[in-house]
This record gives structure tokens, sequence and C-alpha cells, in this order.
């Protein structure tokens, strides 16, 4: 018999997106249990602190009791040996996304023969979004509002000191 299959998924989350979220429903349906897991990496700058990305994704995942959040540091199949987590949920929104979860799903599997990597795609709706295009684009004054729910949003915002655009008036010129 098969033992069951605990399933992590590993990211940065800076910050949680509507990708981020569909991704953890996917996962439910497949695993039933999910562990979300925020990067601690010391050689990026993140916007948020590992602290506070567990809190969004609580916030948003409240009353989601097949879901647990934390924190990891070092190598996910180092994490997921030590945890006895058997399988690495990941993302592919692109096919540039692909060849690079290919080599890492590869050099993972070298590494940690036991834990399979499984790749879900998003949403259509949210197959172009990332956590750094959307800070791009929150920094270029552009509105963020569909790629994030509402509250991460104002969240970012403040983080960055970017406030909400007020929201376009229609032209006072005569139309023809």
């Amino acid at each position: 018999m098969t033992a069951p299959s605990r399933c992590l998924y590993p990211g940065s989350f800076d910050p949680v997106t509507f990708g981020h979220l569909d991704l953890i429903r996917r996962g439910i349906a497949l695993f039933g249990d999910l562990t979300v897991a925020v990067a601690v990496n010391p050689s990026k700058s993140p916007v948020f602190t590992p602290e506070e990305r567990v809190e969004l994704l609580r916030d948003q995942l409240r009353g989601v009791a097949t879901v647990q959040v934390t924190t990891f540091r070092g190598l996910v199949v180092e994490y997921c040996q030590r945890n006895g987590f058997n399988v690495i949920l990941r993302g592919l929104r692109t096919v540039s996304d692909f060849e690079f979860e290919y080599q890492m799903a590869l050099t993972n599997r070298s590494l940690a023969p036991g834990i399979e990597t499984v790749f879900v795609m998003p949403n259509e709706r949210y197959s172009y979004i990332s956590s750094r295009l959307i800070k791009e684009v929150l920094e270029g004054g552009g509105d963020v509002s569909h790629f994030l729910p509402r509250e991460i949003e104002e969240k970012l915002r403040a983080k960055l000191g970017k406030p909400r655009p007020a929201p376009l008036q229609p032209s006072a010129e005569p139309r023809p």
C-alpha cells in the first residue's frame, strides 16, 4: 500500500496574489491537506517579512482547515525530508516557467528521489500574474486591484509608499 501524499507548496509569496490562492485551491482539490511554506531567503530583499507573508496567507485562508502555513529556510527538498512531505506543488504559468521549474524538479529529484514535484496550471485569468510584475505595475502607478486581494494591495501600497490612485474622471471637453 502506498503512503498518503503529504504536499508542500513552497514560494516567496511576496506579495500573495490571486494566482497563488488559485494554486492553493487546486492543491487542496488534489491532495486534501496542503502546507504552504514561505521561503526565508536572506539574499533577497522582499517587501514583506516572512512573518508578514505568513500572516497575509493565514488571513486569506482563514476557515480553510486543510491548509497550514509555515516558513522554511534552505533547500525545499531538505525541508520536505525533515518534515515528511513527499510532494512539492509548483505552478506553471508560462513556457519560461516550465524551463526553470523543470530544472529545479530534476535537481530536487536527484537530491531526494522519494519526493515528487507536481506541476499545476493556474486559471488562465492568472497565468500572467507574478509578484514581481505586480510590484512593478504598482511602482509605476498602475492599478493592481485585479491581481491580488484588496487587503494585500493596501498593505503593499503602504509598504511601498504608493497610495491608491484617484479614480479617473470623465473628460470635461465636449465630444464631437
